[in-house]
């Protein structure tokens, strides 16, 4: 990706070196207290339970084509949180953090931040909305937010109660390690996927899924986090869409992310890490579902082609 040069994210809050304390949630990749995570590990698909949300996301913009505010609306929803998009800066070096690796990795994801913040505005404005933006935040080993406590060992998240992203940028490492999915375009599609959620989040999507959450069984949670993560691939292949449209992929970047997809599909991560399926565990989407519904949201870069709610998956 041509990144070097371009605007960095004002979003980014730097917390790499700070004693993120202990106790809280368990580590292990997964998800509680409302987080959204890209992880590694895995109900099945299925079309029950919020079958007709995708119609939020197109109420969302209508509302406000007819002068009503659906962001006000919104929030005092059930995972709505504090307002954590807009944040402040704080991009001074951490302890523990010094070395021309580490200060690159972060200016990427600021880039990467920036992009995300670049699209989704237009996509917005574009329909007479504000974007409001996410903070991104920088962490080793373990931070506090405001769903709770979580270690490095779970991944990548989102949190909706602060609208922030949540990083530890030795997760890179693991993922071209560990899972084989190297390249800075397999990186910035992790970025995009948690951002993803922010919008998800921010047209009502999230809330009305958490809500229902806490009614359905667990296997109906699966099959249902399935669809909002998928939704997610996709919003981040929108967010390729228009990337690409701006000149800065380069060779090997869509491979690179279409293949960091395939290798945090549910199946392939239990293949790997206990040697057999377990289909009704799934939460995030195999490999090819993940694959496939990136690549609708590269292809059009249209909303309505994300609509993993009313169409098979």
């Amino acid at each position: 990706m041509r990144w070097k040069g371009r605007r960095q994210s004002n979003n980014v809050e730097d917390r790499r070196g700070e004693s993120g304390g202990s106790g809280g949630f368990p580590g292990g990749f997964g998800r509680s207290g409302g987080r959204m995570r890209l992880p590694m590990g895995g109900g099945r698909s299925a079309g029950g339970g919020l079958s007709g949300i995708i119609i939020l996301v197109v109420l969302f913009f209508a509302l406000r084509a007819c002068g009503i505010d659906p962001l006000e609306m919104l929030s005092g929803g059930p995972t709505g949180g504090s307002a954590g998009g807009g944040g402040q800066v704080t991009q001074q070096q951490a302890p523990g953090t010094s070395g021309s690796a580490s200060d690159e990795m972060s200016q990427f994801v600021s880039v990467v931040l920036a992009e995300t913040e670049d699209t989704w505005k237009g996509i917005f404005e574009s329909q007479g909305l504000q974007y409001k933006e996410p903070s991104m935040v920088l962490f080793t080993d373990g931070v506090r937010s405001a769903c709770g406590f979580a270690s490095a060992a779970s991944g990548p998240f989102y949190c909706p109660g602060d609208q922030k992203v949540y990083l530890d940028l030795g997760f890179f490492d693991q993922l071209a390690r560990q899972f084989g999915a190297s390249g800075d375009f397999a990186q910035a599609y992790v970025v995009a996927h948690e951002v993803g959620h922010h919008v998800q989040n921010i047209t009502g999507i999230l809330p009305r899924f958490n809500e229902m959450r806490q009614r359905m069984s667990q296997a109906e949670a699966n099959a249902m986090s399935i669809r909002v993560e998928l939704q997610a691939d996709c919003f981040a292949g929108i967010w390729a869409h228009y990337t690409a449209q701006k000149g800065l992929l380069e060779d090997g970047d869509l491979e690179e992310a279409l293949n960091a997809a395939n290798q945090i599909g549910d199946d392939t991560l239990q293949r790997r890490t206990q040697g057999y399926v377990v289909p009704e565990s799934f939460n995030h989407g195999t490999s090819e579902q993940r694959r496939t519904w990136f690549s609708r949201g590269l292809k059009s870069g249209r909303l309505a082609d994300c609509d993993t709610f009313n169409e098979p998956v």
